[in-house]
C-alpha cells in the first residue's frame, strides 16, 4: 500500500478543471496573469537591445515547456514529465546566470509546487530538493527565512496535491452516483414495460381464448345447421365473455393509474356472478400497488380456470391480512370439466407464480381434497 502511494500518478479528474467552482477558477486565473506580468515587466523594466529580447524569449519559452508538462503529467508520462522539469529548473539557471532573478526564482519554487501537486511523490521526492537546493542557494534571505520558505513550499504543493485528489475522488463518486441513476431509471423503464405486459396478458389472453372457442363452436354450428337457439347461446356467451374483457382491461387501466378500489371490494364484484363466497381476516390494510395487483390478477386467473376445468363448483375466496404479508387462498368443490378445459397454453399459473417471485412471495397450486387450491402469499 505504500508502495502504490509512492509510485502512483494523480487521478485524471484531479488534474482537470472539472468539478472547480467558477471562483477558484478565476483566482487560478488571476495567479497565473499576475505571474506572467511581474516577469514580463521584470524584462521590459530593466532591460534594453538584445537583453529585454533574451528575457521575452525566456519568458515564452518557459511558459510553453509549463503547458508541455501539463499535458505530459496529465497522461502520465513519466520521463517526458521528469525531463520537462528538469529543463524548467535549466531555464531558472539560466535566469539566475543573466540577472533575472525573480524569474529563477519562480521557475524553481514553481517546478517544486507542480512536481509534488502532478508527478508520483517518488520522482517530486527528487524533484522537489534540487528545486529547493538552487532556490536556497540563490535567495538572499538568512537561513532561518529560507528554511520556511522551502518548507512553505512543500507543504503547499502537497496540499495542493491532496485537494486535486479530494475532488478527483468527488468527481468519480459523482460519475458513478449519475451512472447508478441511469442504470435505476432504465431497471425500473424495463420492470414497468414488463408490469404492462403481464398486464395485457392476465386482461386479454383469457378472455380472447374463451372468445375464440365460443366463435368456433358458433361457426361449427352454423355448418353443422343447428338450430337458431344453439348458434345464438354461443354468440351470447362470447359477447359475455367480450364485456367482461372490457370491463377488466378498464379495471387493468385504473391500476396502471394507481385508481384501484379496495381489494376486498373487487373480490366480492368479482364473484358477483359465480357461486362463491368471500371472506376476509385479519386487520385490513392498505396494500402496496404491485401486492395488490397481484392479489388482484391471481383472483381472476383462479376463478377463470374453475369455469374452465369445474364449472358449476362452489368457490370459497379467503383474504387473510399477516404479519408482513397477504395471502390469498381460492379452492373450490370439483366438477365436470367444462367445454373450455382445452383453451389457453398453460401459462396461467406459471405467470401467477412468476408474479409471485418477482414481489419475493409465493404461489402453489393443486388438488385439493375435493377440487383445486390456490393459494398466495405476498409480502406487505
Amino acid at each position: 500500500m505504500i508502495s502504490d502511494r509512492w509510485m502512483s500518478w494523480p487521478s485524471r479528474e484531479a488534474l482537470t478543471r472539472e468539478g472547480q467552482s467558477p471562483a477558484r477558477l478565476w483566482f487560478v486565473r488571476f495567479v497565473r496573469v499576475v505571474i506572467a506580468g511581474s516577469l514580463l515587466w521584470e524584462a521590459f523594466h530593466h532591460d534594453r537591445g538584445w537583453r529585454l529580447v533574451a528575457g521575452v524569449g525566456l519568458v515564452v519559452l518557459c511558459a510553453g515547456l509549463a503547458w508541455a508538462y501539463f499535458r505530459t503529467s496529465f497522461d502520465r508520462r513519466l520521463w517526458p514529465s521528469a525531463t520537462l522539469l528538469v529543463l524548467l529548473m535549466g531555464c531558472g539557471y539560466a535566469a539566475q546566470a543573466g540577472d533575472w532573478r525573480v524569474l529563477a526564482l519562480v521557475l524553481w519554487c514553481g517546478t517544486a509546487v507542480l512536481s509534488l501537486e502532478r508527478m508520483p511523490l517518488a520522482a517530486a521526492a527528487v524533484c522537489v530538493p534540487l528545486a529547493m537546493a538552487a532556490f536556497a542557494a540563490s535567495n538572499n534571505d538568512n537561513w532561518l527565512v529560507t528554511g520556511l520558505i522551502v518548507i512553505g513550499l512543500a507543504l503547499a504543493g502537497y496540499t495542493l496535491r491532496l485537494d486535486a485528489d479530494a475532488r478527483g475522488n468527488a468527481q468519480r463518486l459523482l460519475t458513478q452516483e449519475r451512472a447508478a441513476r441511469t442504470a435505476e431509471a432504465e431497471t425500473a423503464a424495463l420492470a414497468e414495460r414488463a408490469r404492462i405486459a403481464r398486464e395485457i396478458h392476465d386482461v386479454l389472453a383469457h378472455s380472447l381464448s374463451a372468445q375464440l372457442v365460443h366463435l368456433e363452436a358458433a361457426r361449427l354450428l352454423i355448418e353443422g345447421e343447428a338450430t337458431r337457439e344453439q348458434i345464438l347461446e354461443r354468440v351470447v356467451a362470447a359477447r359475455s365473455m367480450a364485456r367482461e374483457g372490457l370491463s377488466e382491461t378498464r379495471q387493468a387501466l385504473s391500476a396502471l393509474r394507481g385508481e384501484m378500489t379496495p381489494v376486498e371490494d373487487f373480490l366480492r364484484d368479482l364473484v358477483a356472478s359465480d357461486k362463491a363466497s368471500v371472506s376476509v381476516q385479519g386487520a385490513r390494510r392498505a396494500l402496496p400497488a404491485e401486492a395488490s395487483q397481484a392479489v388482484r390478477r391471481v383472483a381472476q386467473e383462479a376463478l377463470t380456470n374453475v369455469r374452465k376445468h369445474a364449472p358449476g363448483a362452489r368457490v370459497v375466496v379467503r383474504l387473510a391480512y399477516g404479519e408482513g404479508e397477504v395471502t390469498l387462498d381460492v379452492r373450490d368443490t370439483g366438477g365436470t370439466p367444462g367445454e373450455l378445459a382445452v383453451s389457453g397454453a398453460g401459462y396461467g399459473l406459471l405467470g401467477m407464480r412468476e408474479r409471485a417471485e418477482l414481489l419475493g412471495g409465493s404461489l402453489t397450486a393443486g388438488p385439493g381434497e375435493e377440487g383445486f387450491i390456490v393459494t398466495l402469499k405476498v409480502p406487505t
